[in-house]
């Protein structure tokens, strides 16, 4: 389009939408904002990337819509993506030399019919509309043309009043509406369906071929992992399956939910199928991405395991109790990696210390500080906590910034920082976890130590302590110890939770009163029990 300017024809910028999904909050709250570059659209938050992604396509179409009503494409507009030095253009593998280089020929070739098109990238983040010119289009891999604009009228040039204006922008001069009658819509399952239609305008430029990438109709039925499946492959029943796969793992990704189960089976068929074709063909790409089948079905089942509670080899069928657990089985893991290191590195054999000791390297384990409020410390110790504090600090095991009763005065708003010193960084690391697993840690003993029965009946640091054991030592369905070994030892116990090993069969009492244990039993040297249902989400699946 354009609009004159003394004796210059100046011709408009083609228009621009740019909608994209991002994380927001909390990476553990799958919570996602989608934002749209134009002014009048407000950002949404959903709950699921899922639910983000489908409201990012009705989006998308309602600019479509309005971009219809309004005239479609403009034929006079400039090509958006030249606007942009054709930086949205895909890497040209025969094109020599540096990026610029390669856009320099681009621009030179720059040119056809304005059209208006959609671009998704694969990872499901972004969307962008644009009017942009068709040998743009074609150079764009996974951009779809959904529309073609009739040519600018040259003989009556629009007037200043006819400036585009709005998400929808302006109409074409009259009678350029009625000669595009193909409704633009955007489906992330398949091509558009303009897709194949001849131009809907007289006399416009022939669309040139797309680069590969480009999604057409029959090349997605045959593609897997980014593959194209040859059309003469043998097998027969390899290339079906191939397809079927390819098909199978599209239609996973458009379920509102995920299936963990399903998607592992889809990776251990990937794997055999992989296997068969690298065989076949000879390419050992094919078997590097076999393995990576083969890895990516074992993690996924591990995830659906760790959702799941269904141990690895139970035969247990139904009678494993279906259980949302706090930690998985690994960060359980890196749990008695911590009681351990507690066990033998406490600066003394108190149970007020042990349990300090816990949540202290906790905090700290893994940058050698942490944060901990008057509140927190309380919490933990009750009527101890000054002398804890105290003899910690003394040692040197602990490092405070100030005295031990500013420790006890700092609140939420004011923490106080306290340094571990054989956890900082330049000391022999003893714990190998990220910082999300050790904040799921934290939380999960702090969750354990901080039971409301066990804090009802004010029982003691001891007794804490051997339900924080007996928590991180049991089997999924609730036992302690590992099926076979006939409990928890006496001594082991005993010697974590800073007590004569006679002592355990009183605090395990303490404990089965609190409704922590439903059952425990010390008679033969071992501590045999059994979690009570509602501590079952702080289990360790041993």
């Amino acid at each position: 389009m354009t609009v004159e300017a003394g004796t210059q024809q100046e011709r408009v910028v083609g228009r621009v939408w740019t909608v994209r999904l991002d994380p927001y909050g909390r990476p553990s709250a799958g919570t996602v904002r989608l934002s749209c570059s134009r002014p009048a659209c407000p950002d949404e938050r959903f709950g699921s990337a899922a639910a983000g992604r489908k409201a990012a396509i009705g989006h998308i179409n309602m600019h479509l819509a309005l971009i219809r009503e309004g005239g479609g494409p403009r034929g006079g507009a400039w090509c958006a993506c030249r606007a942009a030095d054709c930086a949205w253009h895909a890497p040209d593998p025969t094109a020599g030399g540096r990026g610029g280089v390669r856009r320099t020929a681009e621009l030179e070739r720059c040119g056809g019919s304005v059209v208006l098109t959609v671009y998704a990238d694969r990872a499901g983040r972004l969307w962008r509309i644009a009017e942009m010119c068709a040998r743009c289009a074609a150079a764009t891999t996974d951009c779809r043309v959904l529309d073609t604009a009739p040519p600018p009228a040259r003989t009556a040039p629009a007037r200043a009043g006819q400036v585009p204006d709005g998400p929808a922008g302006q109409r074409e001069p009259a009678g350029a509406a009625g000669k595009n009658d193909v409704v633009a819509v955007f489906s992330h399952r398949g091509p558009s369906p303009a897709a194949g239609l001849p131009s809907p305008a007289v006399g416009t430029a022939p669309l040139p071929g797309a680069r590969a990438g480009s999604s057409a109709g029959t090349s997605r039925r045959a593609k897997i992992a980014q593959r194209i499946v040859p059309h003469d492959l043998q097998p027969d029943d390899l290339r079906a399956e191939l397809i079927e796969l390819g098909d199978a793992f599209r239609a996973y990704q458009e379920r509102p939910e995920p299936d963990l189960a399903l998607l592992a089976g889809l990776h251990e068929r990937k794997a055999a199928a992989f296997q068969r074709w690298a065989g076949v063909s000879g390419d050992g790409s094919l078997l590097h991405e076999a393995k990576r089948a083969q890895k990516a079905a074992r993690t996924t089942l591990e995830m659906h395991k760790n959702r799941s509670g269904r141990p690895s080899g139970d035969t247990a069928g139904d009678s494993v109790p279906q259980v949302e657990w706090l930690l998985t089985r690994q960060q359980a893991g890196h749990a008695r990696t911590v009681l351990d290191y507690v066990t033998a590195h406490a600066p003394h054999p108190e149970a007020g210390t042990h349990l300090a000791v816990l949540m202290l390297t906790l905090r700290a384990a893994r940058a050698g500080t942490g944060n901990i409020t008057g509140q927190d410390l309380t919490g933990w110790l009750q009527d101890d906590t000054e002398q804890v504090l105290e003899r910690l600090a003394t040692g040197g095991w602990l490092r405070l910034p100030g005295t031990v009763g500013e420790a006890l005065a700092s609140r939420p708003e004011n923490p106080t920082t306290v340094t571990v010193p054989s956890l900082l960084p330049d000391r022999p690391r003893p714990f190998t976890f990220g910082k999300t697993t050790r904040s799921r840690i934290s939380g999960w003993a702090q969750k354990a130590a901080g039971d409301r029965k066990i804090r009802k009946k004010k029982l003691s640091a001891a007794t804490r302590l051997l339900a924080l054991y007996t928590a991180a030592h049991a089997r999924p369905d609730g036992h302690l110890g590992l099926a076979g070994h006939g409990g928890l030892r006496l001594d082991e116990a005993a010697a974590f939770c800073a007590l004569p090993p006679k002592a355990i069969t009183e605090h395990a009492e303490l404990l089965t009163a609190a409704d922590w244990l439903t059952e425990a039993d010390t008679s033969q040297g071992t501590l045999r029990g059994r979690l009570a249902e509602r501590i079952l989400p702080l289990g360790g699946r041993l």
